[in-house]
């Protein structure tokens, strides 16, 4: 009991300080995450309970939508282009057939690259939600928003394409 009363004595006089309490240990380990991914995850919680977002919250927004837009555009214009090839493949005119030969060629290799740039506008939606979009492949580095605006499939930074495309350039590809 005396040494309670001096405890209180001592925590109550100026300059000193209680003695600490020791917390019990809750045998929880917090998870591992990157630092990157934990302030992104953070920041776009944090604007969604707060109701406001930061603008760059704002600009992967807008970026997502224009990607969910450009991927529906995608998957309707390739029904209606499937749907537009011509049934007849054989003519009786032999320019009449080259003609729609060429066509239905020209017609399928635009819906090849949109096959690829549809694949590419998937897999940045798919960074969108993991929280990778708009860090550089090759150097790590964030990638500007205003390039993100202009290209939001790219995965590299400007200094990091334009290395590559020199390389291109100079292989000759």
């Amino acid at each position: 009991m005396a040494a309670a009363k001096t405890k209180k004595k001592a925590a109550e006089k100026p300059g000193r300080k209680a003695p600490a309490k020791k917390q019990p240990a809750t045998g929880r380990l917090k998870k591992a995450v990157p630092s990157g991914e934990a302030k992104s995850a953070k920041q776009s919680n944090a604007a969604k309970t707060a109701g406001k977002m930061t603008p760059a919250g704002q600009k992967l927004e807008e970026i997502k939508k224009k990607l969910f837009l450009q991927r529906e555009t995608i998957l309707n214009e390739a029904e209606v282009a499937m749907n537009a090839l011509p049934d007849q493949t054989v003519f009786p005119d032999l320019g009449d057939q080259a003609t729609v030969e060429s066509d239905r060629s020209f017609m399928l290799r635009l819906r090849g690259r949109e096959r690829r740039l549809l694949k590419k506008v998937e897999e940045a939606i798919d960074r969108m939600d993991k929280g990778t979009f708009g860090i550089c492949d090759i150097c790590g580095e964030k990638i500007d928003v205003k390039r993100l605006m202009a290209r939001p499939v790219t995965t590299m930074c400007l200094n990091c394409k334009t290395e590559q495309e020199e390389e291109e350039k100079i292989q000759g590809i």
